[in-house]
């Protein structure tokens, strides 16, 4: 869990043995705070019948980056931009112009 640690400190969250605590600000601007349990996963239900279990990191950052979106939206967004971000990094380790060598 030193993911979670690192994460905790990067957005100066708050946590309780059980919980990480994310404070924000309401739409009315009163101070609110979020509960995320403390576990690897947590799973996020889309329809009756469909649901993805997301890294807890990936949760909230989703949580932090849009405190007003309801989660299933905000996490689907976290989760295209590190893909996003994991593709532009292997470009670059690649380099430009150079294609990947699958033989």
């Amino acid at each position: 869990m030193d993911e979670i640690e690192e994460i905790i400190r990067k957005y100066g969250l708050e946590e309780d043995l059980e919980h990480v605590i994310i404070p924000f600000r309401g739409e009315d601007g009163s101070k609110k705070r979020c509960f995320l349990l403390k576990r690897r996963y947590l799973r996020i239900v889309f329809e009756e019948d469909h649901f993805h279990d997301y890294p807890l990191e990936e949760v909230i950052e989703a949580t932090v980056l849009y405190p007003f979106m309801p989660l299933r939206e905000s996490i689907l967004l976290v989760h295209r931009e590190s893909m996003t971000q994991h593709a532009e990094d292997n470009m670059e380790l690649r380099g430009e112009g150079e294609e990947e060598n699958t033989h």
